[in-house]
């Protein structure tokens, strides 16, 4: 203990020590710190500045921004109230609560015909496919009537009900019975008649008229060569004189040792092509009247041409004979048909066309006089 002891003179030189200055790096470093703590408050104090007036300037852009929308909210507000002023306005001029009750009985009244009309309308327009193909079958036996009265075509008027019939057999209406029935009989007696052949005939009798101008006369004309008046004439010139007055003469002289009917005299040039032309004339006659079905003109033109036949040409020789045999078959072919007639037929058919526009107009009468109570009832 008395070694560790400090002795009190020895520790009061220690209080009483002058205190020693720091160095002057030392006083140099705290003048640094200083200065950079008051550079950092300083760029603090900036900051805060800074930060204060992006905060003024950010509630300056809210406070625009709230001012826009105050704005577009008010307008907003204006037009709502512009649309509540119209729609009030729309609302005074509606009718009554009353009225509105009325008119929507009468709407759904009138859309109640609407449909009932519809439905006609779709019955009528898959009828009306019907009544055009019973106005055609009417038409083809008017042309059928036509074409027998007219031209007394067979085939082609038998064409034409048969069409009709398959029209009324289409309709599968038992109403249809009468008419159909007539239409049967028709066509039975249609198929029963025979057509006659005009088309034939006329073409037959066209080969004739080109054979016309072949024909020879009665008897062939004496034509000498000169060999027959050999002996009889001498040298010189009167064998030549007497050739000649030979030759003129035996032109219109014919004998004859065996004939046993009268001797007619030869045609002479002319008078053969006045006959040929005769004959050909009668041909064409009978031609227009085959084509037309004139029977007595088509007897009396082949008549003509046979009696020409007979009386001008040579009934020996064979195209003359065979010309005239052909004449006279041509002249047994009929060229006129009795044809049926088609007035009952056709009378049938109207009359069923009448019973069932009738019955149509019947179908629509129910149907229009709902429409006229609703026009009425939407009459104040």
């Amino acid at each position: 203990m008395s070694e560790t002891a400090l002795p009190k003179d020895d520790a009061q030189p220690v209080l009483d020590a002058p205190v020693e200055t720091p160095p002057p790096a030392v006083v140099q470093r705290r003048g640094n710190g200083l200065a950079i703590v008051a550079l950092l408050l300083g760029a603090a104090g900036v900051a805060v500045g800074g930060w204060g007036v992006w905060q003024v300037r950010h509630l300056q852009a809210e406070s625009q921004q709230q001012l826009n929308q105050f704005q577009a909210l008010n307008d907003q507000a204006q037009s709502l109230k512009l649309n509540d002023q119209r729609l009030t306005a729309r609302l005074e001029q509606l009718p009554a609560a009353e009225e509105l009750d009325a008119r929507s009985r009468l709407v759904t009244q009138l859309q109640g015909d609407q449909q009932r009309l519809n439905q006609r309308l779709e019955t009528v327009l898959g009828a009306s496919r019907k009544d055009w193909r019973l106005a055609e079958a009417e038409h083809l036996l008017r042309l059928a009537s036509l074409r027998l009265s007219a031209l007394q075509d067979i085939s082609s008027a038998q064409a034409l009900v048969q069409g009709a019939d398959e029209i009324l057999r289409e309709q599968n209406d038992p109403g249809s019975f009468a008419a159909r029935e007539q239409v049967a009989k028709t066509l039975v007696a249609l198929r029963s008649t025979e057509q006659p052949d005009r088309t034939g005939l006329f073409l037959q009798l066209g080969a004739l008229r080109d054979q016309v101008i072949n024909l020879t006369e009665l008897a062939p004309e004496y034509k000498d060569h000169g060999e027959s008046l050999l002996g009889l004439t001498a040298d010189g010139d009167g064998a030549s004189r007497w050739e000649q007055w030979w030759d003129k003469i035996s032109r219109y002289i014919r004998i004859d040792f065996n004939a046993d009917k009268n001797v007619r005299p030869l045609l002479a040039g002319q008078g053969l092509s006045q006959v040929r032309l005769a004959l050909s004339l009668a041909l064409e006659q009978a031609q227009w009247a085959a084509l037309n079905g004139q029977a007595p003109v088509y007897t009396q033109a082949l008549t003509e041409a046979r009696d020409v036949l007979k009386g001008n040409f040579n009934p020996d020789n064979p195209q003359s004979k065979v010309m005239l045999e052909q004449v006279g078959e041509l002249g047994k072919q009929p060229v006129t048909v009795v044809t049926p007639d088609l007035t009952g037929t056709l009378s049938a058919v109207q009359a069923y066309l009448e019973r069932r526009n009738v019955n149509a107009e019947d179908s629509i009468k129910p149907m229009a006089r709902p429409a006229t109570n609703t026009a009425q009832e939407a009459t104040p």
